[in-house]
């Protein structure tokens, strides 16, 4: 998909909270992790198609907290291009840690962060029954765990 175009959505443009949803339930935790961070969009034919949002955590530490992809676009390589643009991104603003947390059910979420160079660091129990209201089922797997991952930059 050459077409792609990535960029930092600005202050004055809507946040996709559709395609957010897709990737995180929570409507108060993505609304707070939007009001801390930056969404990027990714677009094709001026058509937003899919987005992350990246959120500082420590000194010259991180977070890739959402990605998300319209499930018309999904398993065309744009999941990768954003991981890609956001490593790219961090690595511009002068961090050193790239982090990124997925549930223990999302397989192919944790199996794409490894291929593009994350390793596993931990295990953050219970985060989904603790932080959750509704219970996620993915896979057949329920969501309790959140698998932590990391890069050095």
């Amino acid at each position: 998909m050459d077409d792609v175009v990535i960029k930092k959505l600005s202050s004055d443009e809507e946040v996709p909270y559709e395609l957010l949803l897709l990737a995180d339930p929570s409507m108060d935790i993505i609304n707070d992790y939007v009001y801390r961070g930056d969404c990027y969009v990714a677009y094709i034919n001026n058509n937003i198609v899919a987005a992350y949002i990246i959120v500082k955590t420590r000194p010259l530490t991180l977070e890739l907290v959402n990605i998300a992809v319209s499930e018309a676009y999904q398993g065309k390589g744009i999941g990768k291009r954003l991981i890609f643009s956001a490593i790219d991104m961090a690595r511009g603003e002068g961090a050193r840690v790239l982090e990124v947390g997925t549930g223990n059910s999302s397989i192919h979420q944790l199996a794409l962060y490894q291929k593009c160079g994350f390793r596993i660091v931990g295990i953050d129990r219970d985060f989904f029954k603790k932080h959750y209201k509704e219970i996620i089922i993915e896979n057949g797997i329920e969501c309790i765990d959140m698998i932590r991952l990391s890069m050095y930059l």
